[in-house]
């Protein structure tokens, strides 16, 4: 993961690199096997209105609620030489939909999943993230972080690589 100082990011899995662009809201896939870029808008999709029943229709699943997420502070440490402030992220999943007026059954309340996010003060990216939950125990930790501007090829389109541009919407 790369980051540059005006919010350019870059994160290289396997033979694949997002790159995204906060100013220009655009999204480039690199595909380093068939050597293409992927263009796509990042646009917030536009919040959905809920459906009013029609009437004579069966009664429906209540809809699911949001989970609830605590946030602690666990302030400031270092980690590899890198000031960092820490976050704890609490996850309480919602409780599934019920159907009205059904028996209801006693369930084991879902554990919570937990996030310990440790932020470089200096460049504003995660260095070290446990994630832990039902699913068991994640950890992404940043061994060779470097401070200072990464070079603006890092965020551009490679030579060689064929554009691919997203089809006009309707």
């Amino acid at each position: 993961m790369i980051r540059s100082s005006d919010g350019k990011m870059r994160i290289d899995t396997g033979t694949t690199s997002l790159i995204t662009d906060p100013k220009t809201q655009q999204a480039m896939v690199l595909d380093h096997v068939k050597k293409t870029a992927s263009f796509m808008p990042i646009t917030p999709s536009p919040p959905q209105m809920p459906q009013a029943p029609q009437a004579g229709a069966a009664p429906s699943l209540k809809p699911p609620t949001m989970p609830s997420v605590g946030v602690q502070d666990l302030g400031k440490s270092l980690i590899e030489g890198h000031e960092v402030d820490g976050k704890r992220y609490i996850v309480q999943p919602p409780q599934m939909p019920q159907v009205p007026d059904a028996p209801q059954v006693p369930q084991k309340p879902q554990a919570p999943t937990i996030a310990d996010v440790w932020t470089s003060s200096k460049l504003g990216m995660p260095v070290l993230t446990t994630v832990s939950g039902p699913f068991g125990q994640q950890t992404s930790y940043c061994r060779a972080a470097q401070s200072g501007e990464p070079h603006p090829a890092l965020f551009q389109m490679p030579a060689g690589y064929k554009p691919i541009m997203p089809a006009p919407s309707k």
